[in-house]
């Protein structure tokens, strides 16, 4: 299968730090390496409701919802492209794992077995210069990649708060240069990483 890689981004601002750095990292995927970018503030999803009890799903066939649908499911390679909001994913990016919950469930197409290998990336910039404020972000993506049996790459972070400042953060950069070439484990809970001897 050849790797097709879906950056969404999840900032509420255009070419903001995260997205720069994402950009920085895209551009060492080889020439041959699809990639597409959809940013949720240009294309919104509406809330999520939950109706696994209340009624049949259906595929989403118009609007942003079937966009987002079907590039995630063509797609072997998610970029979650967020900044640190609140010490986690934006609201936008939010939104967007919720609707996977709705999209388990939508006939004939198996979501979460089809996502299985697939793999999970992130990338975020944020203002503090410990990294550690950021775990909240990477065990959002971490589990949620678990749960779908995806792979996860970890996440790219960065440091920037004004337009423009991950570009001054050298080591950010040195490490986008290499991060879409590691190899992504299966994702796994922390407490089944724990039980490993």
């Amino acid at each position: 299968m050849t790797r097709r890689f879906l950056f969404v981004l999840g900032s509420s601002r255009s070419e903001g730090n995260t997205e720069l750095l994402a950009r920085r990292a895209a551009e060492q995927l080889p020439p041959d390496v699809e990639q597409q970018w959809i940013d949720l503030a240009t294309h919104p999803l509406p809330d999520f409701e939950d109706l696994r009890h209340d009624t049949d799903h259906v595929r989403p066939t118009i609007g942003h919802t079937a966009l987002l649908f079907d590039t995630t499911l063509a797609a072997t390679d998610i970029v979650i492209a967020s900044p640190l909001y609140w010490y986690s994913v934006s609201a936008h990016v939010k939104r967007y794992l919720d609707h996977w919950s709705g999209w388990l469930r939508t006939p004939g197409i198996d979501f979460k077995a089809t996502m299985a290998g697939r793999t999970l990336w992130g990338v975020t910039a944020l203002a503090h210069e410990e990294f550690e404020v950021a775990d909240p972000l990477v065990g959002t993506l971490n589990n949620s990649a678990a749960y779908m049996g995806m792979r996860f790459g970890g996440v790219l972070l960065g440091n920037g708060s004004k337009p423009g400042d991950v570009l001054k953060d050298t080591e950010a950069l040195t490490r986008a240069k290499t991060f879409f070439e590691q190899e992504a484990p299966l994702a796994r809970y922390s407490y089944e990483q724990q039980l490993t001897p």
